[in-house]
């Protein structure tokens, strides 16, 4: 082999890095594709009265939404503790992880971000790099392949961590929900707005923007509110994940209506778990993409 390129694999090996990607539970990402590419994920916990559980992997939410269907009770989350980010952290380095890049459920909706930066602080190591999505679901995931996939093709910590910051400026979120009921048990809405609005069957479609969901606006019944979320995305779309909660049949005839519309887009359907999904309730849909 020609001295020239035997130097270029030697340069190239050298400045590969073993990177260790880090993102939190409400990426809901498979727990397969996790397991396949060394993702750590740590998960936010809910607490439903004394009972404490900690979300899990898309396939393990039904459980849930059932007993909050059933109960009376509203849940509560909580962010990871500085103390699991810690554990991960020198989980990683303990490895043989040269470097970490944490992407993580936008610092707006919880202090899962705080958390690890606070983790990263006690640490005082520049090694790893904490990254506020202003994403939730599957904007999030999206950015974790990203990263991963960058990894493989040998992109640095600090190109990587650009990306990122470009690319979760150029994602969108929309949301609808069945019922109001569970905007008005988690205080987003009073009981006269709940009662007034369901006489009407009034639906407000939710959009992350800036790392908050707000309502941006309101129409009458499912249907129009699919209808007005659908015409949201924009025609040279990359990737669409339909993003549900136990409404899987609906979530089909989106997908199919989306293929006909942007046909050179790639088009998931997931679930929404737990943390996000409780303040949705059962048939809460909605998309993400960029």
């Amino acid at each position: 082999m020609d001295i020239h390129v035997i130097g270029y694999f030697f340069i190239k090996e050298a400045n590969m890095k073993k990177r260790k990607i880090i993102t939190d539970s409400t990426s809901y990402i498979n727990k397969e594709y996790a397991e396949e590419n060394n993702i750590t994920i740590i998960p936010l916990s809910y607490y439903f009265g004394e009972e404490m559980a900690k979300e899990g992997f898309p396939g393990e939410f039904e459980s849930f939404f059932y007993k909050l269907e059933n109960s009376n009770l509203f849940p509560t989350t909580s962010q990871p503790s500085t103390g699991d980010f810690l554990d991960e952290f020198k989980k990683a380095f303990e490895e043989g992880y040269e470097e970490i890049i944490a992407i993580l459920l936008s610092s707006k909706l919880s202090g899962t971000y705080n958390s690890a930066n606070l983790a990263k602080d006690i640490l005082g190591d520049e090694r790893i790099s904490i990254v506020d999505s202003e994403q939730a679901a599957s904007n999030l995931r999206f950015l974790v392949e990203d990263a991963i996939n960058m990894s493989k093709n040998d992109k640095t910590m600090e190109e990587i961590v650009e990306h990122l910051e470009n690319k979760k400026r150029q994602m969108y979120a929309y949301l609808t929900v069945d019922t109001l009921e569970y905007l008005k048990r988690g205080g987003r809405l009073s009981s006269l707005q709940s009662a007034i609005g369901s006489v009407l069957n009034v639906k407000p479609i939710i959009q992350l923007k800036d790392g908050v969901l707000d309502s941006l606006e309101k129409v009458r019944g499912k249907n129009k509110a699919l209808n007005a979320i659908e015409n949201k995305v924009f025609e040279n779309v990359e990737k669409i994940s339909i993003c549900h909660i136990l409404d899987l049949d609906e979530a089909k005839k989106l997908k199919v209506n989306l293929e006909k519309k942007f046909p050179n887009a790639s088009i998931t359907i997931d679930e929404l778990g737990p943390i996000i999904g409780c303040h949705l309730g059962p048939g809460g849909i909605g998309i993400c993409f960029y």
